[in-house]
């Protein structure tokens, strides 16, 4: 898988523009499933299996977008001024690289000024794409581009940027392609605009209308130097959220998660994230409601131009999941 991965998080796709991403993954899709469509907010839907007579509808949810930056104005030096999309912390811009939609790439530089400990704020920060002027600039108000990393191999473990979450849709495709025939009726969405307030979710989970809802994402980890105490790391397999700075989630699908992985004798871990949400909140709280879960890539560094996710952590999520949907799920 990690040349799908590479493929992945190598594109540029901030949130409200993903088409670049979804192409791909219709690619890599499209003779694997019974049916797909793109709906209006540019969520990816794709069908696979039917519902049998124990079986339910399940939706999985992974979103394609990543953080990024907009142009708000370009001075007459031609330097780009910007605003973030999603998440983007002051700490990770300077000298880092962007690449914008339009295929410009750029450096993010700051102004001078203060100590060397202080760190610039986003009104201090703008983008040089190496123009002499204005006139000569090749980015306007209103270009997005997100960062530019490429991927580095470093065995069990890799590096890149967008890990958050396109090792979700890595895993996501992946189960498309393995998964064997099965009682339940399953909806992979491949969803966008997630950094942003989780937009996508909310629209597809409306009209998938789900009996179970499970996202598969990133989540922060505890094993590097003070770090916050959470009992998440890379290596020690996937983890089986509890509790978010969003969502709860139900006890019963937490409890079916554990036993599936205690089968398969995979490592797994339990996870509870302070802050920070998924797309399993929007799904959750869709129509009348609908009990989620979520089932988590450990990630050191999110987002930051160089997240760190461990290969053996996605193989064994990928095992969780086809013990969970082959057969008739039963929450107790």
């Amino acid at each position: 898988m990690k040349e799908l991965i590479q493929n992945l998080v190598e594109l540029t796709g901030p949130s409200g523009f993903e088409h670049n991403v979804r192409d791909f993954i219709i690619d890599e899709i499209k003779d694997h499933v019974d049916e797909y469509k793109v709906d209006n907010l540019g969520n990816l839907i794709a069908k696979k299996g039917k519902k049998g007579p124990k079986g339910i509808r399940i939706m999985l949810a992974a979103h394609m977008d990543e953080i990024g930056v907009i142009v708000t104005h370009v001075d007459e030096n031609g330097f780009a001024r910007f605003h973030t999309i999603g998440g983007v912390m002051e700490r990770n811009c300077a000298g880092g690289r962007v690449r914008f939609m339009n295929g410009v790439g750029g450096v993010i530089g700051a102004e001078p000024g203060g100590t060397r400990q202080a760190m610039p704020n986003i009104p201090k920060l703008y983008i040089d794409t190496g123009a002499k002027n204005k006139a000569e600039c090749k980015v306007k108000v209103g270009d997005v581009g997100a960062f530019e990393r490429t991927f580095m191999d470093l065995g069990d473990k890799f590096v890149s940027k967008a890990i958050d979450d396109r090792i979700g849709c890595a895993v996501l495709i992946e189960l498309l392609k393995i998964l064997p025939d099965g009682p339940n009726e399953i909806y992979a969405v491949f969803t966008t605009q997630e950094e942003v307030g989780l937009r996508g979710a909310t629209t597809s989970a409306y009209s998938v209308d789900p009996d179970l809802g499970i996202s598969i994402d990133v989540t922060l980890v505890g094993d590097t130097p003070k770090a916050n105490f959470m009992e998440v790391g890379l290596g020690k397999g996937p983890a089986i959220k509890i509790k978010d700075g969003g969502m709860i989630s139900d006890p019963r699908v937490v409890s079916w998660m554990e036993a599936a992985a205690k089968r398969i004798r995979i490592p797994y871990q339990l996870e509870i994230l302070a802050g920070g949400t998924t797309d399993a909140k929007s799904i959750q709280i869709s129509r009348e409601g609908v009990p989620v879960g979520c089932v988590s890539i450990p990630c050191r560094y999110v987002h930051s131009p160089s997240e760190m996710a461990d290969y053996t952590d996605v193989k064994n999520a990928i095992k969780l999941f086809v013990e969970l949907l082959k057969k008739p799920v039963k929450l107790n």
